[in-house]
């Protein structure tokens, strides 16, 4: 197989073009959007529909098609009536950092908006994830996640109310949660256990968080651990899948017995 000489490392392979050469009409005109939207900075104005079908020289439903999978890759974004460049992903690094931290780093404000803060008597599946007696008091705190006032996320926290008892009164739900246990209450973090899948999201949800129900989410099952190996959190975080993006760094381990 041929490669262009100007082939980008993570591109599909031959811009997706299979083999035989036909690509579907759409396909086309979404690959000289890639390009158009390359020279425009986040938040430019595309051209509209009509224009935009008059200058590829096709119909407005083969324009139409080829927007609606550029706004569920992320590259662009409804404004009003219109469509504009959606600039960079948020890239969160899957790690025990805050969401805040990871905000941060990309120069962008972090935020959260509290839609509920509850105490419940712990179910049993709950219970057995975080180490709690069936019915022993639990928190269970909705916000939603602000990256610049952007609406990016939704995130469930449940935590032991004998863990962090004065939750309701002494904790800022604008505030990182981990900033809070940590310099508050004297709790490090010290390990988790994360899931990570693709999800769409619930009327509800999609309302709270201001997208599309078919727009993919990802989703975030996490359990955190303290220093001393006691489960601290069971979080729920629902990520918009058109604005972020996660990273990792990977390691070698060798273990005794395997090949």
């Amino acid at each position: 197989m041929d490669y262009p000489n100007d082939q980008a490392p993570g591109a599909p392979v031959r811009d997706g073009i299979p083999e035989h050469g036909r690509i579907p009409k759409y396909y086309a005109v979404k690959a000289r959007l890639v390009a158009l939207i390359a020279t425009l900075d986040g938040g430019r104005a595309l051209p509209t529909e009509r224009d935009l079908a008059v200058r590829y020289e096709v119909s407005r439903e083969t324009v139409r098609q080829a927007l609606r999978e550029l706004l569920l890759e992320g590259r662009l974004r409804r404004q009003g009536r219109g469509t504009v460049v959606a600039g960079p992903k948020l890239e969160q690094p899957l790690s025990l950092a805050s969401y805040t931290e990871g905000v941060r780093r990309q120069g962008r404000r972090p935020g959260r908006h509290l839609i509920g803060l509850d105490r419940f008597p712990c179910p049993p599946a709950l219970a057995a994830e975080i180490g709690l007696e069936r019915g022993e008091p639990v928190w269970h705190m909705e916000r939603v996640l602000l990256a610049d006032d952007e609406r990016v996320g939704l995130e469930s926290t449940y935590v032991a109310v004998a863990r962090v008892p004065r939750l309701e009164t002494e904790f800022d739900p604008d505030s990182s949660f981990y900033s809070y246990v940590h310099e508050r209450l004297g709790i490090a973090f010290g390990s988790a256990d994360e899931r990570i899948e693709t999800v769409l999201a619930t009327p509800r949800e999609a309302l709270l968080i201001g997208t599309p129900p078919a727009l993919p989410m990802l989703l975030i099952h996490r359990v955190s651990y303290d220093t001393e190996g006691r489960a601290t959190e069971r979080v729920r975080t629902l990520y918009r899948g058109d604005r972020f993006s996660f990273t990792t760094r990977l390691g070698t381990r060798t273990e005794t017995g395997t090949s």
